[in-house]
């Protein structure tokens, strides 16, 4: 069990830490996106942007998805080896 919170404790630090420092870097990135969507000229470009955006979008998502799965995975994994172990004795 101590394993588990041990290494739950290291992914919700990195992703703490991550997310913060890479705040920055999209932060920067807003008002060149907003200058080419205002040009009303090539609305190909602007389509082009807001589906990249969704795309963007998503694949957080789904990284979460895969840590709580992984977590999950983990921690069903060892509640059975502590009834397997607790049925042997």
């Amino acid at each position: 069990m101590n394993l588990i919170k041990s290494h739950y404790n290291r992914v919700i630090t990195f992703l703490c830490i991550y997310l913060t420092l890479e705040n920055q870097t999209i932060t920067a990135q807003c008002a060149m996106c907003r200058a080419v969507l205002d040009n009303d000229q090539n609305q190909a470009v602007a389509q082009g942007i807001n589906d990249g955006i969704v795309y963007l979008m998503v694949l957080p998502y789904i990284f979460v998805g895969f840590v709580a799965y992984m977590c999950y995975r983990l921690y069903r994994k060892s509640y059975q080896n502590q009834n397997q172990d607790q049925n042997n004795k």
